[in-house]
């Protein structure tokens, strides 16, 4: 699906500050908790070169709000609070 058609954006901040702090795990951790529950044609996963909040980081945006201090062992649990109503089965 074109990322113009998927429901949601998550981008994932790859600046070096964030990228140090965890965000060097992050996409594949995304993209695993995507693939495993179905949501891959109803998020558009993409990186930003940096969100200019480096010292909150890291960061990651998802529909345009930013979420800051995102620690790579949080990262599950904040997607799936973030996108529970989308999970097969949790409507």
């Amino acid at each position: 699906m074109p990322p113009s058609e998927a429901e949601h954006e998550l981008v994932i901040c790859m600046g070096s500050s964030c990228f140090a702090r965890g965000n060097s795990r992050a996409v594949e951790t995304a993209r695993e908790f995507l693939r495993t529950r179905h949501l891959e044609d109803c998020v558009h996963l993409t990186g930003t070169l940096c969100q200019d909040r480096c010292r909150q980081g890291p960061n990651l945006t998802f529909d345009g709000e930013c979420h800051c201090e995102v620690e790579p062992s949080k990262l599950t649990g904040l997607l799936e609070d973030l996108l529970d109503d989308l999970t097969p089965g949790s409507r």
